[in-house]
């Protein structure tokens, strides 16, 4: 498929976009502050979760599993910094996002707001999932208990406010 003179050979070089260093930098930063600080003003925010918002949107955006994994890593382990929480465990599942929401995007056009909204809400699902795992399983804490009609609320708010985060960061995407 030939695009503006330029040949691709795959879908992945078609679509694969790049951030200025200054908004791969700070709209991580600000979403895991705010996601951190917020809900000390307003403890009803504590429901959002911006970055794993933040870490779907680079992962699907730049369309690269390893930086997917990457994002999600640091983007997890400063949000377990912050929240004093054990270090890594946030870390552990946004990785893991990261990864498959990247790998999703290499086969699936994720610009599409069905895909954005089915993305959003089943990942947000699977983070919930695997923090249960790791809590239960891993650190053996017998008191986590999910409250899944709370999880599936949960998801459905994060949707609602990634989309048009989305569409707010897709001016700033720039072809690589």
């Amino acid at each position: 498929m030939a695009a503006l003179g330029r040949m691709y050979s795959s879908r992945r070089e078609m679509d694969e976009h790049v951030f200025h260093p200054a908004i791969s930098l700070l709209v991580p930063l600000v979403a895991v502050f705010a996601g951190a600080y917020l809900p000390k003003l307003a403890p009803w925010l504590m429901i959002l979760d911006l970055p794993l918002v933040v870490v779907i949107f680079f992962a699907v955006a730049r369309r690269s599993p390893i930086s997917g994994v990457m994002t999600g890593a640091l983007v997890g382990v400063l949000q377990d910094l912050l929240l004093n929480q054990p270090i890594g465990i946030n870390g552990m599942v946004k990785a893991v996002v990261g990864y498959v929401a990247a790998s999703i995007s290499l086969r699936v056009d994720v610009d599409a707001l069905a895909t954005r909204v089915v993305m959003n809400f089943s990942f947000c699902l699977l983070q919930s999932l695997m923090l249960l795992v790791i809590y239960q399983w891993l650190l053996r804490d017998a008191n986590v208990q999910t409250r899944w009609l709370h999880e599936l609320l949960r998801a459905g708010v994060n949707t609602v406010v990634a989309i048009p985060l989305f569409f707010l960061l897709d001016y700033a995407k720039q072809r690589a």
